[in-house]
Order: C-alpha cells, then structure tokens, then sequence
C-alpha cells in the first residue's frame, strides 16, 4: 500500500509523499526480483478513503478552519476534484482481484485507485 502522494507531493506532506514514492519504487524492484520465481509484487495507490483515520483528519481540519464537520467534507472533497470519498470496500475488491487468477500477468505496477484525483498521466 502506497498512496498518491507519491504523485502529488505537498510541503505539508513531505514526509509521506517520499514514503509513499519509496514503497512504489520498492515494489517495482522486488517484482523484477520476483519474475524469476513467478512472484506478482504491485503496489496500490488509494486516493481518499472514508476511514476513522480520514474521519479525525476532517474534524482536525474543520476545526483549524472554523467550518463544520459537513462542510469540511465537502470542501475537502471539492478541492481533491473527484465526486465522493472512497469506501474501504473499494481497495478490497481491488486487492481481491490482485490475488486472483485474474491478474496473473499483472506485476511490477502502481495501481492507483482515487476516483480521478491524479490527473496526472
């Protein structure tokens, strides 16, 4: 699990940003290392997901802020450009499938799952 701000890195979140880069970077290397032992490593890339986790980082935001929880959502929201916070059963049924006979070709790749936030190629 990485995240985007490997992809949008932000002053604020430097620290993350390097973290999340590096856990890609590393998952592209050990799935080169796997090839030869038929070993699948990707890495996922969730953008905005409603957990508790997500949940205090709005009311700590919406208090900094002096606007209500609600509001805060959607302020948030509006400004990541995308029409609703994912749910923790959307990274699950991507990491279902990741582990399926599926995606048995799939490896060394960064699959970002954000409801458009990148807009980046």
């Amino acid at each position: 699990m990485a995240g985007n701000a490997a992809e949008m890195p932000t002053a604020a979140a430097a620290a993350v940003g390097v973290i999340n880069a590096a856990i890609v970077a590393l998952a592209k290397a050990f799935a080169d290392r796997g090839l030869d032992d038929g070993i699948q490593v990707n890495s996922v890339s969730p953008g905005p997901v409603m957990t508790g986790r997500r949940q205090s980082m709005i009311e700590k935001w919406a208090a900094a802020h002096k606007v209500g929880i609600d509001q805060a959502k959607q302020m948030i929201l509006t400004k990541s450009g995308i029409s609703r916070y994912g749910e923790p059963q959307d990274i699950a049924e991507l990491m279902a499938f990741l582990v399926s006979p599926a995606a048995r070709w799939l490896t060394g790749e960064q699959l970002r799952i954000d409801g458009g936030e990148v807009k980046s190629i």
